[in-house]
């Protein structure tokens, strides 16, 4: 323990005081800490799996998701569904939902020996994607804007819509005691759902009103109203999990409702702390995520599982969002951009985590690796193929004009 907090110590300090010329370099904070996670995963490869099948890590992957889902959802600029809403909700209702049931079918066709139910487990730690080892793609000005700013809500609201999805899943997998029917993990996943949309909803309006008339009447400080972002991720989930209700959907619809009651031009001011702690968080799982690559990759995965995760990022993603994409304003070249930069992250790593400590055996083993080869394959896949899909973009448009 003391070794690994070290370990992180020093790779948030090398990176701190690197950070302007790494950044130059395209090597993200992620890259960092990862490197850092298999120095430390290959000094203790043996007990890796123990420690990460703790309640102890269960929980830690459950409060780092739920702020991260906060944070997502009071980072969407330009309205609800950006500036571009067409595109956006055909992205996120029919793009993600055929890509989901594209790598179930595929799942079953390469990876037999597991259910459907399970398989949709899978589908829910590869499928959402996520800029955090790729930020560099958002900030690009040869990239659109629309582009950018679609790419930029679809990464936002993916892992929220996604999140009760792979409740279900788990319980329809069987993940406590007992094998369910649909019928009835629905049941259960139904209510969860729903109630915490009602207290995310309430908690989010209820605090940003308080903080409004608080913050009108000069009764808080600067630091009281970024501790207030802090605390309300956390809130929404304990409340929501207490009530029987699914904590990530109430962080996430907190950070929405929050998000647009809220007074604009406060609370863009507001951001920086649950921006750092978002990132330290972000880090520590990119961290875990070094670690896991050692247990996971040592003694080699079967070739179907590297097929299936080489699917997932390039036809699964693609074909979904190019077709959903038909009738829009956006060119050929946009949505082939779009279905291009789809960059897997930290939602896949903590969906990983949550799905090995739920699943059973073979079918924890199947998650985990599942999500190491996809996460993988993202790093190399966007840190090269997105420079390279940008230039190509840049020379069509100047030969064009």
């Amino acid at each position: 323990m003391v070794a690994t907090m070290l370990s992180i110590a020093v790779a948030l300090i090398a990176w701190a005081l690197l950070a302007a010329k790494l950044d130059a370099w395209r090597i993200s904070p992620p890259m960092v800490a990862v490197a850092v996670g298999v120095i430390v995963g290959l000094t203790a490869r043996e007990s890796i799996g123990e420690t990460l099948d703790t309640e102890v890590m269960l929980h830690a992957a459950e409060i780092v998701l739920a702020v991260l889902l906060f944070v997502d959802a009071t980072e969407v600029r330009g309205g609800l569904l950006g500036r571009n809403p067409n595109a956006t909700l055909r992205l996120l209702l029919l793009a993600l939902p055929l890509s989901l049931a594209a790598a179930v079918g595929v799942g079953l066709w390469l990876l037999p020996g597991f259910g459907w139910a399970v398989l949709l487990v899978v589908a829910c730690v590869v499928i959402p994607i996520d800029f955090a080892p790729a930020a560099a793609v958002l900030r690009d000005r040869r990239i659109p804007v629309r582009v950018r700013n679609i790419l930029n809500v679809e990464s936002g609201y993916n892992d929220g819509i996604v999140s009760p999805i792979i409740i279900f899943a788990l319980i329809l997998a069987g993940d406590l005691t007992q094998d369910q029917t649909p019928l009835s993990a629905l049941g259960t996943a139904g209510p969860a759902a729903l109630k915490a949309i009602l207290v995310g909803a309430g908690l989010g309006a209820a605090l940003a009103f308080l903080v409004n008339r608080a913050d009108s009447a000069r009764l808080m400080t600067a630091q009281a109203k970024r501790v207030v972002l802090v605390a309300a991720p956390l809130g929404s989930f304990a409340l929501s999990s207490g009530l029987g209700g699914n904590g990530f959907v109430a962080a996430f619809v907190c950070g929405l409702v929050f998000r647009r009651v809220r007074r604009e031009e406060a609370h863009l001011r507001e951001l920086e702390l649950i921006d750092d702690v978002g990132f330290l968080l972000t880090m520590m799982m990119w961290f875990v995520f070094g670690t896991v690559v050692v247990y996971t990759l040592w003694l080699g995965a079967p070739w179907r599982i590297w097929v299936f995760c080489a699917l997932v990022l390039t036809v699964l993603r693609f074909v979904p969002v190019v077709l959903s994409l038909i009738g829009t304003r956006l060119t050929w070249v946009e949505d082939a951009l779009i279905g291009w930069l789809g960059p897997r992250g930290t939602t896949s790593i903590v969906f990983g985590l949550l799905a090995f400590n739920k699943l059973q055996r073979d079918n924890a083993e199947l998650a985990i690796t599942a999500m190491v080869i996809t996460v993988l394959g993202s790093v190399v896949m966007h840190g090269i193929g997105a420079p390279l899909a940008v230039r190509g973009y840049r020379r069509r448009i100047a030969t064009r004009t």
